[in-house]
């Protein structure tokens, strides 16, 4: 599995970038989606971590102004942890190749 856009020790790339020209679709699972508040406002600067199916952490990313995120994964069930200051969310999925879009919303 591939995870380029972890935080840990390195500053992540621009999560509102368009994908990069060489990422094949056919091969590469990508999850990415927006993080909201429950009254639909976009989270910017919340933390989103995607676990992997055993509840072990896999990756982080920092959320853009306008809520993106984006993680480069394996097909397989997924969980979405949203970390901010409005709140928390969890969000489970199952990931397919190709592009999966998803919305995860935060409570206080």
């Amino acid at each position: 599995m591939t995870a380029p856009n972890t935080a840990a020790g390195c500053a992540a790339p621009d999560q509102s970038a368009p994908l990069p020209a060489g990422v094949d679709l056919e091969k590469e699972t990508v999850i990415t989606g927006v993080l909201r508040t429950t009254t639909g406002e976009p989270v910017g600067g919340g933390y989103v971590r995607l676990l992997d199916s055993s509840g072990e952490f896999t990756a982080e990313v920092v959320t853009s102004p306008e809520g993106l995120f984006r993680f480069f994964a394996a097909p397989g069930q997924w969980t979405l942890r949203a970390l901010s200051r409005q709140g928390n969310g969890d969000l489970s999925l199952d990931a397919t190749r190709g592009v999966n879009e998803v919305g995860l919303n935060v409570a206080a």
